[in-house]
């Protein structure tokens, strides 16, 4: 067995979350990725707490499988040695700002004039054009001008504080990779690389897809619990007798009919497959008083053994070792150098393959001096 991407060498200048976990995908797969980071401003994500093994575990976990290289790109011999060793490459992933790889004489036309194959990936918050282009921002603010936060949480509440970084990792990580990999497959026919712009905004405004077709095509605009999907039906969370939480997605006739039954509420059975906002409040009020009268252990215990739509929520901790996470192989133990028998528990990479095997050679390495 061979990894699936076997042979590909990645040049990878991002750092931070989106870039470096694209190219975590990348490495998994059997790619060879090269880190570079700057040797007097350390990349964030090393700093970050907490620690184990005497670094970041979001340093560990992001740059597992790739070497991390020390170059000062704003000293002319360090671009030579990239420009020299650019023709080994097939991609380049960078998420500076605009403009800033045109001015270290890194950029696309540069690069791929010494290597025509180059497929080379810019992630940046708003892309490489427009008036946005050169404005900072983060995953808040993409997803604040995407759409997706005003179409999310409570109307009273306001939006939600997500937990994970939407627009950061599906929004740019996961895009990147995608149009990476189609740009791989296009090569094989052209011999050609090419650009590849990857906004984060752009990309995470994709996501919010069933909502956008209903305001474009539909000509519906879309608030918050005003819909089927973001509140404004009986799919939602519901708080148990002791505090904690459970999700219904109960929305199908046979999920809906078979809920009913056994919650003893004919009204969601009569009411739960109407339109009208009126009768999915009263379903959603006959919910919440079913669902405050058992604790979090008893309504567990009982939708363990039911096929309708409705689970626990649980803590990250209790996710990551729960009995899904244990026969999905949701953890593997990787070594702290190649080699070792010391190990780290890391999240697994997701995608499973009939034939091809995904590595784990180690965890992100200490900066090297650059002997690359």
């Amino acid at each position: 067995m061979t990894t699936a991407l076997n042979g590909l060498k990645v040049l990878d200048f991002s750092t931070l979350l989106p870039g470096p976990f694209a190219t975590l995908y990348l490495a998994d797969l059997g790619a060879e990725v090269i880190h570079i980071e700057s040797p007097t401003r350390p990349d964030l994500i090393r700093l970050m707490p907490p620690y184990a093994n005497g670094q970041a575990t979001a340093h560990s976990y992001l740059n597992r499988n790739k070497q991390s290289i020390a170059l000062d790109l704003k000293d002319a011999q360090s671009i030579q040695l990239i420009k020299q060793k650019i023709t080994e490459y097939d991609i380049v992933v960078e998420q500076f700002r605009p403009g800033v790889m045109q001015r270290l004489g890194l950029d696309y036309a540069t690069l791929s004039a010494l290597n025509p194959r180059l497929i080379y990936c810019s992630i940046t918050g708003y892309g490489q054009t427009g008036t946005y282009k050169n404005k900072a921002g983060h995953d808040i603010n993409y997803l604040a001008l995407s759409g997706i936060a005003g179409h999310s949480g409570r109307q009273q509440g306001g939006p939600p504080a997500l937990g994970i970084q939407v627009a950061d990792v599906a929004g740019g990580s996961l895009h990147a990779v995608i149009g990476i990999l189609a740009a791989v497959v296009e090569r094989e026919h052209s011999g050609l690389g090419q650009y590849i712009d990857i906004s984060m905004t752009d990309c995470v405004a994709t996501l919010n897809n069933m909502a956008a077709a209903a305001t474009l095509a539909g000509k519906t605009r879309q608030f918050p619990e005003q819909s089927h999907l973001n509140g404004g039906s009986f799919y939602d969370y519901y708080q148990t007798q002791d505090g904690r939480y459970l999700s219904i997605g109960s929305l199908e006739p046979q999920f809906m009919t078979g809920l009913a039954q056994i919650l003893d509420l004919p009204l969601l059975a009569e009411k739960g497959a109407s339109f009208d906002l009126a009768d999915q409040q009263s379903v959603k009020q006959a919910l919440r008083e079913k669902i405050k009268s058992r604790t979090f252990a008893e309504w567990k215990m009982l939708f363990a053994q039911q096929d309708v739509c409705v689970e626990p929520v649980l803590d990250l901790d209790e996710a990551l070792h729960s009995t899904l996470a244990e026969q999905r192989q949701w953890t593997v133990e990787v070594p702290l150098e190649q080699g070792s028998q010391h190990t780290e528990t890391q999240l697994a990479c997701p995608i499973k393959f009939s034939r091809s095997k995904t590595k784990y050679l180690y965890i992100g390495q200490h900066l090297g001096a650059g002997d690359w």
